[in-house]
């Protein structure tokens, strides 16, 4: 049985004196199933500017009046979310329905098992001590919300794998079981799988190095995964200006601000993350000043004509926490902006290959189809570095710390400039 269930969480709908309350307000987890209804507390509050609505999460760096920041709320939140979703697979297995009594009751039960002995017991599970390397670790590195969902996702493998596992079932012999059934059963590509071993070592490693267990499979386990580097997706100078100079229909006036954002990235490097956060605060006469959301570096990007018109655009128009550009959710625009590139003719052929096992797999695709946000400043930095600018200045503007990330782009950007030599051929 498949019980269809929507958990939400969101800030409490307040008034005071027929006015709306932003200040300190709680939030509350609500789950909508078989017409029932539930709201749950979850002993957080934050104020109203501090709360992503999109993404159900408290910003980034933000912290309550509590000094609770946002990296330990977001990761009891992701926890609560686990555990709501653990009693409904249970619920599944057994083929019933519960009443929303019976879900509360088993949520509170996971929540807060009884004191003593058998909670210092549960702790050492090993889910238990799972909850404590996500809480751990994500506080020791900032995760962001993304990362958080990786790891969700990490575990749920994991239990499709094996309902119980401990850490003798990942010997040697465990972690190619895991890897066949990563291939097989989940039908990952090789670059995929490498992933998930790597986030799955990466737990066992801390586990092992708390006195958690004293399996060391992991530390040799390197399975021979045929891969081929990521293709890069971006636009050339003529895709780029093909797409900012096509008319968009008049039915189709939506995709304007989506071209606007989109091509604001193609101009600064700006990663949409970093984009949709954009404050005025943020930009100056000749400059945007930022912290980067992903990686919390402090960059100063020049401003050029191109990101300047943009935002002379739209400067008189107010938008929500006085942000810069009308930017809506990841994942609409990327299927707004594949819309647009398909309009705009932006369909060359890409050919990606990659590995299933021994098998190769080649896939031809149009051009527009692989389009996305992050295709913004890598056509960014693809373009600035044929166009001559130095590798050392283009990091500066977009933060990568080493020419390891920036190889691929260096790479390109030879590509292009030898293709461009050949054209004294044809004079």
């Amino acid at each position: 049985m498949n019980i269809k269930r929507n958990i939400i969480f969101a800030l409490e709908s307040r008034k005071k004196n027929g006015v709306p309350i932003v200040d300190n307000v709680p939030i509350r987890m609500r789950v909508v199933f078989a017409s029932q209804r539930i709201e749950f507390t979850t002993g957080y509050r934050i104020d109203a500017a501090k709360w992503d609505a999109n993404k159900q999460r408290v910003k980034n760096g933000c912290t309550n009046k509590l000094k609770q920041s946002a990296a330990d709320i977001n990761a009891d939140l992701l926890r609560y979310y686990t555990i709501l979703q653990e009693v409904f697979k249970e619920y599944e297995v057994q083929d019933i329905i519960p009443t929303m009594q019976e879900v509360k009751n088993a949520f509170n039960a996971k929540l807060k098992p009884e004191e003593g002995s058998e909670q210092d017991e549960k702790q050492k599970t090993f889910w238990g001590i799972y909850d404590e390397f996500t809480e751990d670790c994500g506080k020791q590195n900032n995760w962001t919300n993304s990362t958080y969902e990786k790891f969700a996702a990490v575990r749920n493998h994991i239990v499709d794998f094996c309902k119980e596992p401990t850490f003798a079932l990942f010997n040697e012999d465990g972690l190619n079981d895991y890897v066949d059934f990563l291939r097989v059963r989940k039908d990952m590509r090789n670059s995929t799988i490498g992933k998930q071993i790597g986030f799955l070592k990466w737990f066992i490693r801390w586990a092992h190095k708390k006195g958690y267990h004293q399996n060391i499979a992991y530390d040799t386990f390197k399975p021979k995964l045929k891969n081929t580097p990521k293709k890069v997706i971006f636009l050339t100078w003529d895709e780029l200006n093909r797409l900012r100079e096509y008319s968009i229909p008049q039915n189709k006036q939506y995709l304007e601000r989506v071209r606007d954002v989109f091509l604001f990235c193609c101009f600064t490097g700006l990663r949409y993350s970093d984009v949709y956060n954009l404050r005025t605060s943020d930009v100056k006469t000749d400059r945007i000043e930022i912290t980067t959301v992903k990686t919390a570096d402090s960059l100063i990007i020049e401003l050029n004509k191109h990101s300047k018109a943009i935002l002379e655009k739209y400067r008189d128009i107010h938008f929500e926490g006085n942000k810069v550009l009308p930017v809506i959710s990841n994942q609409r625009m990327n299927e707004y902006l594949k819309e647009l590139a398909e309009l705009a003719g932006i369909n060359e052929t890409v050919r990606e290959t990659y590995y299933r096992g021994n098998q190769r797999v080649d896939e031809v695709t149009p051009k527009y189809a692989l389009l996305g946000t992050h295709a913004g400043r890598r056509t960014f930095i693809c373009n600035a570095l044929a166009l001559g600018i130095p590798a050392q200045v283009v990091m500066k503007w977009t933060g990568h710390s080493d020419y390891k990330a920036m190889k691929p782009y260096i790479d390109i950007a030879d590509d292009i400039k030898a293709n461009a030599m050949s054209k004294f051929d044809q004079l």
